[in-house]
């Protein structure tokens, strides 16, 4: 039995456009920033990122007037995308709907080391971003616990910590990655 989650909205002033053909192309806009920020860092090219996104500098512009709106409507997305996979897990067993969101979360967590450094962490966005994220995982982590899933002695915010801690290390591919998440939530479920 899936518990219900309550996804609180975020509340971020990000602009979409309303004419669908002006949102594909600041979708598009934000899928090729997120891969070239993942690749190349805060700093690639925002041309490059146009050129990805099939679109011209003028169209970027339009919609990021500057870099940081870029960066943060890309940080932000990534926390909606995060609180929407949570609840589409939720009615999976308890420790596979734990588990598929925290590989989700891992796949976020190369995007955001990326933009960490560049976002202002003092800012109401950030902070309820931070919590926004916190609620969609926390019952996730509780319905585990409640199933006998999860060790009870471990915190959500342990579990998170762990995760980006393992996520930062440099892996020599995805499957190296995945191996050494699976051997850190074999420490965290219950025996």
């Amino acid at each position: 039995m899936a518990t219900e989650t309550t996804r609180p909205a975020l509340r971020v002033d990000i602009k979409r456009p309303q004419r669908a053909d002006a949102r594909r192309n600041f979708d598009a806009l934000l899928a090729a920033a997120r891969a070239a920020f993942a690749e190349r860092g805060v700093d690639a090219s925002l041309e490059d990122i146009a050129r990805r996104a099939g679109v011209g500098i003028g169209t970027l512009y339009r919609n990021f007037p500057a870099r940081q709106d870029l960066l943060n409507a890309v940080y932000f997305g990534e926390i909606e995308e995060l609180c929407i996979a949570a609840e589409e897990v939720a009615d999976l067993p308890p420790w596979e709907a734990l588990t598929t969101w925290l590989q989700r979360f891992v796949a976020y967590v190369a995007t955001k080391r990326a933009l960490w450094e560049s976002l202002n962490r003092e800012t109401a966005n950030f902070q309820e971003a931070r919590e926004a994220m916190y609620a969609a995982g926390t019952p996730l982590f509780e319905r585990a616990q409640a199933a006998g899933e999860a060790r009870t002695d471990v915190s959500f915010d342990d579990l998170l910590r762990m995760v980006s801690g393992l996520t930062g290390a440099g892996f020599v591919d995805n499957a190296q990655r995945d191996r050494v998440l699976q051997i850190a939530l074999d420490g965290v479920r219950a025996r």
